[in-house]
């Protein structure tokens, strides 16, 4: 009978993924089943189905193999993939650190421009926007859709309408032109990317210090940058108070809230909110009222994550009017109970 080695081996990937889901608890299973691709699942589940028993060993050895795989990646992305090789070599069999190196090397090669994940959009931008419009466009055809956004976003307008262009009309690259490009912005971003950057300052840590100062002295600090820089003041006060620290009004502030928005708004505002904010605006409404609202959530369906955060903005905006006219008090900001006005 051949050794535990010797069955992992004879495995394809996806029984040893199966092995591996069955392997963990359901939780942890259906969170690494949600990231996969539904055609995967499809194939996975039915393999998960086929396994009737599996001996101890082969899944104590199939769960240690994903994990070195998973830990390689990780040094692979840090210190590259001798550095990752090394590691193994430590903590496990020399034969089985190679295989798993080569099928890391495989990975990173397969995806160009992987190294860039490590780079903030803001210092990356720096370095590409003056690139030619059909370098970026390989780039940035090549980046997760959401740092693609934010590099295009961030190029002058005619720029971004050559780069879209090109990632329009893009077909097939040579690889050898992917790997030459590729080289020249590593050498480049070597030194951005080998160093931990520390952020400091920032309209958020305005917004934190400013949330932390007496009323007066806020009022006088914004006002002031009214004058000079109106954008930046109306920055800084969308940051200093967020959806969630309306669990700092009280009740009958929420009430006052809640006179000036409609069912709808706060339906899709709550779509995101927290059990506790949830209570709190259904404790200050008629139990008609609140009804109302869950029923509208529950068969409201899927919606735009920007869609919620722009109703919550308005509510937002609704609670800094009436702080601003005195009609509520927020805890932390000023005022006492007696100055509340309802």
């Amino acid at each position: 009978m051949p050794d535990t080695a010797e069955k992992v081996e004879d495995l394809n990937g996806l029984q040893k993924a199966a092995i591996l889901i069955l392997a963990l608890d359901e939780e942890t299973a259906s969170l690494i089943l949600k990231e996969m691709d539904p055609l995967s699942v499809e194939e996975v589940t039915r393999q998960v189905a086929s396994i009737t028993n599996i001996d101890p060993d082969t899944r104590t050895t199939v769960v240690k193999e994903f994990y070195d795989l998973a830990m390689a990646k990780s040094w692979a992305a840090e210190g590259g993939l001798e550095y990752a090789k090394n590691l193994l070599k430590k903590s496990c069999d020399p034969k089985v650190a190679d295989q798993i190196i080569q099928q890391v090397a495989q990975s990173v090669h397969q995806t160009p421009f992987a190294f860039l994940q490590k780079a903030e959009s803001e210092h990356l931008l720096t370095f590409i926007q003056d690139e030619h419009p059909q370098t970026i466009a390989l780039i940035v055809s090549h980046l997760p859709y959401h740092k693609a956004s934010e590099i295009l976003g961030g190029l002058p307008a005619q720029k971004q309408i050559e780069v879209v262009k090109r990632i329009a009309n893009m077909e097939q690259t040579n690889p050898e032109v992917i790997r030459e490009v590729e080289a020249g912005l590593e050498t480049r971003l070597s030194t951005m990317l080998s160093q931990r950057m520390e952020k400091a300052g920032g309209v958020d840590t305005v917004a934190e210090v400013l949330n932390l100062v007496d009323r007066a002295t806020e009022k006088g600090i914004l006002e002031g940058l009214e004058t000079d820089d109106p954008d930046l003041a109306e920055s800084i006060r969308r940051l200093m108070f967020v959806f969630d620290d309306i669990m700092l009004v009280n009740d009958k502030g929420i009430q006052s809230v809640l006179k000036e928005v409609d069912n709808d708004e706060l339906s899709l505002a709550l779509k995101t909110a927290s059990d506790e904010m949830k209570d709190k605006i259904f404790n200050n409404m008629s139990e008609r009222a609140a009804e109302l609202i869950k029923e509208d959530m529950e068969f409201m369906g899927p919606v735009r994550v920007s869609d919620v955060e722009q109703a919550q903005q308005r509510i937002v905006d609704i609670v800094r009017r009436l702080e601003e006219a005195g009609e509520i008090i927020i805890a932390g900001r000023g005022g006492g109970e007696g100055d509340v006005i309802v």
